[in-house]
C-alpha cells in the first residue's frame, strides 16, 4: 500500500547522489510507490490544538547528476493527519534546535511513525549511548578536565580527542603520548563548546580501517571498511576516506548481537555503528550514512530492507 512519507532533511540541492543515504532511501521508497514530501526542520509549526504542520513540497528523485530531484508546489501538511511516516534525516549538529525537533515529532506518535524514534534519538547521542556497551569499547573518558585527560594519556599513551556532539569526523584530534599541545587543545575545546569532550585511547588499527556497520531494526545488514587517506587518522567519507568491501567478523557480530535487542526496543530502526580493530567507538542514530557504499560492495539493498522494516511496523 503506498505511503505518504515526509522527509525532514537538508536542502535537496546539496545532496551528493553518489553517496547520500537519505537519497538512496528516497529512491527505494519511490520505487515502491510511496509519495515523498521534503521539508526543512525550520518549517515545523506546532499549533494550540495539537497539530504539527510543515511547509513541504512533494518531491520526486532520480539518479541523474545535476537533475536529481523535482519539486511540486509548497503545501502545508499535517504530519499527524496527512502523513504515515516521517523520516528524521537532517544532519546534526545535535543542538537545542535538533532536540526541540525531537520533542515536537514525539507528539505525533503513535499516529505517525517517526524513524528513528525521536525520544530515543534525543536520549541516545552517539558518543554517550555507546557507554552502555563499555565492554566493547576502547578506554574512554568524558571530561572537561585537563588533569584527568593528562592522567588518561599517561596511562594509555596516544589519545584521540573529539567533541561530544560532533559528526562526520569534524574536529577529531590525534594527540601523541609526548605531544605538548594537550593543554592548548583542552582550552580550545572549552572555549568552542560548552559540553565535555570525549577522550579515547588511540587505536593503531585505524590504519587498517574504521568499519561502518548498518543495523536495520536491530539486525546487521552489512558493513564497509572506511580507510583513512595518507597522513590522516580519520576515515569518514566526509573527510576523504575511501571504502573497501568487508565481511563482518565474529567479534563484530557479537557486538551487533549485544546491541540489537536494545536498538529494537528503543525504536532505533536505522543505526550505524563504528568499529575499529574489534572495538566499538560510536553508535550513530541521528542521521546514519554508509548504505550506498555497503550496497555497492556487497550487492545488498539496504534501502529496501529499511522500507521492509517500516512497512512491517505499519
Amino acid at each position: 500500500m503506498p505511503l505518504n512519507v515526509a522527509i525532514q532533511m537538508d536542502p535537496m540541492e546539496k545532496v551528493n547522489i553518489a553517496g547520500d543515504s537519505s537519497f538512496a532511501i528516497m529512491l527505494a521508497g519511490q520505487a515502491r510507490g510511496h509519495r515523498l514530501w521534503h521539508y526543512d526542520v525550520g518549517a515545523l509549526t506546532h499549533h494550540t490544538d495539537g497539530r504539527l504542520t510543515a511547509r513541504a513540497r512533494p518531491v520526486t528523485v532520480q539518479r541523474v547528476e545535476g537533475d536529481h530531484y523535482s519539486f511540486g508546489d509548497f503545501e502545508t501538511i499535517d504530519l499527524r493527519a496527512d502523513i504515515d511516516v516521517v523520516l528524521m534525516r537532517q544532519d546534526p549538529p545535535f543542538d537545542l534546535s535538533y532536540i526541540t525537533a525531537t520533542h515536537l515529532l514525539e507528539r505525533i506518535q503513535p499516529d505517525t511513525l517517526v524513524v528513528n524514534d525521536p525520544a530515543s534519538v534525543r536520549n541516545a547521542p552517539e558518543k554517550l549511548f555507546v557507554l552502555d556497551f563499555a565492554e566493547f569499547m576502547p578506554p574512554t573518558m568524558i571530561t572537561r578536565s585537563l588533569d584527568d585527560t593528562r592522567a588518561f594519556q599517561r596511562e594509555h599513551g596516544a589519545i584521540v580527542v573529539k567533541p561530544l556532539y560532533g559528526n562526520a569526523g569534524s574536529a577529531v584530534f590525534f594527540v601523541g603520548d609526548d605531544d605538548k599541545n594537550l593543554a592548548a587543545l583542552t582550552e580550545l575545546f572549552g572555549d568552542v563548546w560548552v559540553e565535555p569532550f570525549m577522550v579515547q585511547a588511540f587505536l593503531p588499527d585505524v590504519s587498517a580501517g574504521d568499519k561502518r556497520i548498518i543495523l536495520v531494526d536491530g539486525e546487521p545488514t552489512g558493513g564497509v571498511n572506511r580507510l583513512p587517506k595518507k597522513g590522516e587518522i580519520r576515515s569518514n567519507f566526509a573527510v576523504g576516506g575511501s571504502g573497501a568491501a568487508s565481511e563482518l567478523t565474529p567479534r563484530e557480530l557479537e557486538i551487533c548481537e549485544a546491541l540489537g535487542p536494545e536498538l529494537k526496543k528503543r525504536g532505533l530502526l536505522f543505526v550505524g555503528i563504528d568499529v575499529i580493530g574489534g572495538y566499538l567507538t560510536e553508535i550513530n542514530v541521528t542521521s546514519p550514512t554508509g548504505i550506498v557504499s555497503i550496497d555497492a560492495f556487497n550487492g545488498t539493498d539496504t534501502g529496501g530492507k529499511i522500507w521492509d522494516a517500516i512497512e512491517a511496523k505499519l
